[in-house]
């Protein structure tokens, strides 16, 4: 500051006495003051700084990357390489294996890494950290700005427990093995080669439809497929709303479907008043018929808003989920001769035609090991973010309050020190007690592990049961790449030759 001031001094005295034309003097005028304020400012930002750190102590090393962006764009570009675990990987060497600070999505932000740091995260859910979703989340769900994502989020929660607990979801168990046959006798069966993840996806949200809304007329559900493939696609991105952006196509993508959903909400509230439908339909109708503590019901665009998470949540990642429990029982021989063994000992119980029921699936037991396996080398879930409630200290760091917190399954899944032989496929990992706790955790953990886990389970398994049953496969492309968009998926779909099994 004192340089610039005296740097305009001393101009302002070259010209003294000296013909100068008086709109250039006036330009430069206004261009030194433009300096002084810059250098003004700065100063004043630097001294803000020095005291914020100050006062919050010693922040976690790391990086903060380009400003707005900060390192968003090498965090993406890592899991579209097929890499996703090398941002974690590479700044828990670089800065520290406990937590160190990056900046995502225009925040600055403390990843929390290992078992320690999930426990710590999820033991102190509405103590220290709250739940938080990006900007992009609150701009595609508008209505639930109303409150906050984080009430919205609490209330439904509430609503949930009462479909997803394993004793509500048993009576599902024979609707979701009746579609998986509607689903492989219209997309598989009579093919010589399918590409298994639109195909896994295809599946997955047609449940969701049937279970969650009542519709299952294919055509309807096709209606909505393509509109969640964008949407899901954008909901964590840079929330740029230009024409051509993921975020862009995810807003609109997002109308189109909500308008899809209000008009089955009006006809689902017809139905409801003239007896043709009940509340333990599906949770539409409880929505409908449900209020809240205040005695107040939900309006029409807030349940359109709410389903919409649900179909989200209720079917992609259980879509990756299966496509790469495909991928390696197909790299993976040996693993798919004990599953397909213990499918057919369940198969050859039942008389012809009997459909699934609960206790077939209590006994797929590896199967359930297997995908438990293929979830720690390819978790559906990334991770999650949180936010700081207080000022607070881990790790021998300081976490100022408004920080976002981000936890990654890819600092224990792929760890050494969690899982001996990372790489190696072993279902045995599940046997007995299992991990150790905090370190498997596709579901995320504590009390915001997610309320579908149960209903995530009996969906893979009736899907393995179903196309274990029907045939053996091989991948057509063995060099495939896997991206991640946010989710794992195979850069071609995983492509495959069926080989079905002879009668």
């Amino acid at each position: 500051l004192i340089i610039t001031s005296s740097f305009y001094l001393l101009l302002i005295q070259s010209t003294k006495g000296r013909n100068i034309n008086m709109e250039v003097s006036y330009l430069t005028s206004l261009l030194l003051i433009a300096i002084l304020s810059v250098s003004l400012l700065l100063s004043l930002t630097i001294l803000y700084r020095h005291k914020s750190k100050a006062s919050v102590g010693k922040i976690p090393p790391g990086n903060t990357g380009l400003p707005f962006i900060g390192e968003t764009i090498q965090f993406l570009l890592d899991g579209r390489r097929g890499y996703p675990e090398k941002f974690i990987n590479d700044r828990m060497k670089k800065f520290s294996p406990q937590v160190f600070r990056t900046s995502l999505l225009g925040e600055p932000t403390a990843v929390f890494c290992g078992a320690a740091g999930n426990k710590f995260l999820f033991s102190s859910e509405n103590k220290l950290v709250t739940t938080w979703w990006p900007n992009s989340v609150n701009k595609i769900f508008p209505s639930s700005t109303q409150t906050s994502s984080i009430e919205e989020s609490k209330k439904m929660r509430k609503l949930l427990p009462g479909f997803l607990k394993p004793e509500a979801l048993q009576r599902y168990i024979t609707i979701m093995d009746m579609i998986a046959q509607r689903h492989f006798a219209s997309g598989w069966e009579d093919k010589k080669e399918v590409t298994v993840f639109p195909l896994a996806k295809n599946f997955t949200f047609w449940l969701a439809c049937r279970l969650f809304v009542n519709v299952e007329d294919p055509d309807h559900v096709a209606k909505f497929e393509e509109s969640f493939a964008l949407l899901a696609s954008g909901i964590i991105s840079l929330p740029l709303d230009i024409p051509g952006t993921p975020f862009n196509k995810a807003i609109k993508a997002s109308n189109l479907i909500r308008k899809e959903l209000l008009a089955i909400i009006k006809q689902r509230k017809i139905d409801l008043a003239e007896n043709k439908a009940w509340a333990a339909q599906d949770i539409l109708s409880h929505m409908l018929l449900t209020p809240d503590e205040n005695g107040q019901y939900m309006k029409e665009l807030d349940i359109a808003d709410k389903i919409l998470g649900l179909l989200i949540g209720g079917h992609d990642t259980a879509s990756a989920a299966v496509t790469f429990v495909m991928k390696y029982l197909a790299e993976l021989p040996e693993v798919y001769e004990k599953v397909y063994k213990e499918v057919m000992a369940i198969a050859n119980s039942k008389a012809p035609g009997e459909l699934l029921h609960w206790e077939d699936l209590q006994k797929m037991k590896y199967s359930w090991n297997v995908a438990c396996e293929v979830m720690r080398l390819a978790p559906p879930l990334q991770g999650a973010f949180r936010e700081a409630l207080h000022d607070f200290s881990y790790a021998g760091f300081s976490i100022p309050k408004g920080w976002k917190l981000y936890w990654s399954v890819h600092s224990t899944h792929r760890n050494k020190d969690c899982f001996p032989e990372p790489e190696k496929f072993d279902p045995t990992r599940f046997e007995g007690s299992g991990p150790a706790p905090y370190t498997f955790v596709p579901f995320g953990g504590g009390p915001r592990m997610c309320p579908g886990k149960e209903y995530a389970r009996l969906e893979i398994l009736v899907f393995m049961y179903n196309v274990v049953k029907r045939f053996r496969w091989e991948k057509q492309l063995p060099d495939e790449k896997i991206i991640v968009d946010p989710m794992p998926i195979p850069a071609k779909g995983l492509p495959v030759r069926l080989h079905p099994h002879k009668a």
